[in-house]
């Protein structure tokens, strides 16, 4: 009896500890830019960017990569949408995607829009869709 109620406390007193740590899921944005800061436009070219930058739920900046995929002559939109797909990002922006990219991002169930602007706005907007 004493043990069935002392797993019965550990159980309450550790749930609201679980709970919580799987509610810090954090939402993570990709923005295919024309240079490594926010204050870039954004790319028109969501597989050929020459910089993805990765922000977190709350709009900061906690990422520049390189686009390895930028001077690839076939296969770049599918590859890039799984490199992002990879780096576990939700939402992709971009000001254009290609056919086999949108494909791809569609598959996985990701969440991707257009933009025409400047990334800092991007990524307001993609913290407003979710």
């Amino acid at each position: 009896m004493k043990r069935i109620i002392f797993i019965s406390l550990i159980i309450l007193l550790t749930y609201p500890i679980m709970v919580s740590a799987a509610g810090l899921e954090k939402m993570k944005i990709a923005v295919a830019a024309s240079n490594k800061t926010a204050k870039a436009s954004v790319s028109n070219m969501a597989a050929k960017c020459p910089y993805y930058l990765f922000f977190n739920d709350k709009g900061e900046m906690v990422e520049v990569i390189d686009n390895p995929y930028k001077d690839a002559i076939r296969g770049a939109g599918t590859s890039a949408a799984n490199f992002l797909i990879q780096k576990d990002v939700d939402i992709i922006v971009a000001g254009s995607f290609g056919l086999k990219m949108v494909n791809a991002l569609r598959n996985s169930g990701k969440t991707f829009f257009e933009f025409k602007g400047i990334v800092d706005d991007a990524v307001k907007k993609a913290l407003e869709i979710n």
